[in-house]
């Protein structure tokens, strides 16, 4: 796993009916003694700039959003001990440089979940949260870096029959310079939001080694960024009769930005039948109809989940995926087998080597 230093560089230049949450690994046991693990704890503290999250009240905080509260300035780190954090958090633009840590090293022991979907009444009763309100997380602070925690949205459609707005986003990430390492994010539609501030803003975005599952759009927003040996897993569903169930990405990449969604190194599986889910379509939202969606997915393995005769969809008429940026490079696997050449639309050699995380991630782009 390449360290903070690594990013810092390139920037310069489960199943359908439930989440299974925290999960205790073989390590739990010895985590009991030593909740915060390599990373000190509140009586041998790295740093004055690091605190301590842990449930059972062993660190400085018992939960995640008071011990953001807690930090003022810049790059702090808050180390948090395994558990499942039911709350919802917000990371505003003043933490910048904040990084969450997992103390456990892997990420399926410490989560941070909540359960609100886009259709959830707000508490004030003027009406419903929206996709962005559903956020169990939701990150604005540029140079935001987080590693080996699980990001959670656990609302479930046969739970609540009569939404109409079923989106719920485990996180929304809007900040510059975002970075994430070992993380899960699991949810069902809209999992993982990765956005920016503003259609003009910028918002690079890299995520390494990290696993995501989801149905509807589970990757999807209009964010510059790269998604480097991660995993995609498209889950099945009751609710429907046919395909498709599902599609993997929704990128709504700014018309003049030149940098979307990159996947590469990575792969794609399914818990439900083959073919029944798509790799992408495009997102015009009614905020930027200049949007122009933005998907490059090269040396990576599409399982036989996705529907390789027609793997991209429409989804708002006037906006036809052909007219947008997508594009695969040296893709295996049956959901990447070609057989009509005009709904694969492939890079060349020479057009591959511009798309790099280097290219995407770069203040010289």
């Amino acid at each position: 796993m390449p360290s903070r230093r690594t990013a810092l560089a390139l920037f310069a230049g489960t199943t359908a009916a439930a989440l299974t949450l925290g999960a205790p690994a073989a390590h739990a046991g010895p985590a009991r003694l030593r909740p915060f693990g390599r990373y000190g704890s509140p009586a041998r503290r790295l740093d004055p700039r690091t605190l301590y999250v842990d449930g059972h009240g062993r660190g400085d905080h018992t939960d995640v959003q008071s011990a953001v509260d807690a930090v003022t300035g810049t790059g702090h780190t808050l180390v948090i001990a395994p558990g499942v954090y039911r709350a919802t958090v917000l990371i505003g633009p003043a933490h910048e440089g904040l990084t969450l840590i997992g103390a456990s090293n892997d990420a399926r022991d410490t989560v941070l979940v909540y359960d609100n979907a886009a259709g959830t009444p707000k508490p004030d009763g003027s009406g419903t949260l929206g996709t962005s309100g559903s956020a169990s997380v939701t990150v604005r602070a540029a140079g935001f870096t987080a590693r080996d925690l699980t990001f959670a949205n656990d609302w479930l459609r046969s739970d609540n029959p009569a939404y109409t707005g079923t989106q719920a986003v485990a996180i929304k990430v809007q900040g510059d310079r975002s970075a994430f390492y070992g993380c899960r994010f699991l949810g069902h539609q809209d999992t993982l939001y990765a956005d920016s501030l503003a259609v003009t803003a910028a918002a690079r975005q890299y995520y390494r080694d990290c696993f995501m599952e989801g149905d509807v759009d589970f990757v999807f927003g209009r964010a510059t960024a790269v998604f480097d040996r991660c995993h995609f897993r498209t889950l099945t569903r009751t609710d429907l009769a046919s395909a498709p169930y599902g599609y993997v990405f929704a990128p709504s990449t700014a018309g003049a930005n030149p940098y979307g969604f990159l996947v590469l190194r990575s792969r794609v599986t399914s818990a439900a039948p083959d073919a029944y889910y798509k790799l992408a379509r495009p997102w015009v939202p009614s905020s930027d109809l200049t949007a122009r969606p933005m998907l490059t997915v090269r040396d990576s393995r599409l399982g036989p989940g996705i529907d390789a005769v027609t793997p991209y969809a429409t989804m708002s008429a006037g906006f036809p995926w052909q007219d947008q940026r997508f594009a695969e490079h040296r893709n295996t696997g049956p959901g990447a087998r070609v057989t009509v050449p005009a709904d694969r639309p492939q890079l060349t050699a020479a057009e591959a080597r511009a798309h790099t995380p280097a290219r995407w991630l770069s203040d010289a782009r």
